[in-house]
């Protein structure tokens, strides 16, 4: 991060293209887009969401860990959140499935894939992957509750009818899983903060983190950060949205392809989750295991954590059915990622296997998304 201290000239590309790229979002937003207007919002997107990256370790830096991990992972689901409740509350009846679809991909690529891909690059550039086993294994925890709670109940439920919980079984959902989510950040950031701080390598050098490009860069100062955090916010912004924008052509290509309807939850979701999935690589290559992990298991614990209560409080007014259950299929991947996920935390290092292992689970639910 050797640009993280200084100033922030507005000619520089991570202002410029946050600012281009929300622009690109106003002027795309709700409009059927010709071709070359869908690869001009594409480009944005993918220029936005390497800006919020930058922006995001930039932040870090001033904050330190896990402050860090967890602004870049509430600030996209935030966001994400809100671009649910819009749509469900446009879509009627045809998007009753889509909280669940959704917040289980984000569980499935954070879980699976941003997990899988920091190990596996961690383990190469450094033989192996070192965490701290105590702040993993208590977000993991964290996130097999949330995931059971809210996704896997409902298809188990007999007060209504179908993958739906009740009134009142909606509303504890809600309340549990915005009261484990202040739990678990309370814990993150205050408590235990030091299960959740880099720990030493295995050869006994540096602690985690103190090596890699940049971390003897000056530290922001707070004007930097403030300037990062709100460009970060735009940035987001700007991915979220292109992503709603260029979605009628990547449903159109689903339909012509005749795939299911699921695979354009999945691919929006790929694409929201991008700047942590950079951000947790980027730390994985700095020997910084543990920021990842912060990155991967946060983000999947904010998007069950504040959705599940988002769309509690939007069913006052939303009509239709809201369906939550998971299918048989997804509830054996998301049993299958708790178990493989406590097997890889448990010991507090990792190599390339299990890295592998996460990534296979994941091509699994991509392969099953595309035929089910």
């Amino acid at each position: 991060m050797s640009t993280a201290s200084r100033r922030f000239p507005v000619t520089d590309w991570t202002v410029v293209v946050p600012l281009v790229s929300l622009l690109a979002l106003v002027f795309s937003w709700g409009r059927d887009l010709p071709g070359w207007a869908v690869a001009v919002v594409a480009l944005c997107l993918a220029g936005a969401v390497l800006a919020a990256v930058h922006h995001a370790e930039v932040v870090a830096h001033r904050v330190g860990e896990p402050f860090g991990s967890l602004v870049l992972a509430v600030a996209v689901t935030v966001i994400e959140v809100a671009l649910i409740v819009t749509l469900m509350a446009d879509g009627g009846d045809k998007t009753a499935s889509l909280a669940r679809d959704t917040v289980f991909a984000a569980v499935m690529i954070t879980c699976n894939g941003i997990v899988g891909l920091s190990l596996l690059v961690g383990a190469l550039h450094h033989r192996v992957a070192v965490f701290n086993a105590e702040g993993s294994g208590a977000a993991l925890a964290t996130v097999a509750t949330l995931a059971t709670l809210s996704l896997v109940l409902p298809t188990f439920t007999t007060s209504k009818p179908g993958p739906e919980f009740s009134a009142g079984q909606l509303t504890f959902a809600a309340v549990a899983s915005l009261a484990l989510y202040g739990l678990f950040v309370a814990v993150q950031t205050v408590r235990h903060r030091d299960y959740f701080l880099p720990v030493a390598t295995a050869s006994g050098g540096a602690p985690d983190g103190a090596s890699g490009d940049g971390e003897h860069a000056a530290r922001p100062t707070a004007r930097a950060a403030l300037i990062s955090l709100g460009l970060l916010l735009v940035a987001l912004v700007a991915v979220v949205g292109d992503a709603k924008s260029v979605s009628p052509t990547i449903e159109s290509g689903v339909a012509k392809a005749g795939l299911p309807q699921a695979v354009v939850g999945v691919i929006i979701a790929l694409l929201v989750l991008l700047p942590e999935t950079l951000a947790a690589v980027r730390a994985a290559r700095r020997n910084r295991v543990q920021t990842s992990l912060n990155l991967a298991y946060g983000s999947a614990i904010a998007s069950i954590g504040l959705t599940i209560p988002a769309i509690a409080l939007a069913s006052v007014w939303l009509s239709g059915p809201l369906l939550l259950g998971l299918g048989p299929i997804h509830t054996v991947l998301l049993a299958l990622t708790v178990v493989v996920g406590a097997l890889t935390v448990v010991p507090g290092r990792a190599t390339l296997l299990q890295g592998g292992v996460h990534l296979v689970v994941l091509a699994a639910y991509l392969f099953l998304a595309v035929s089910p």
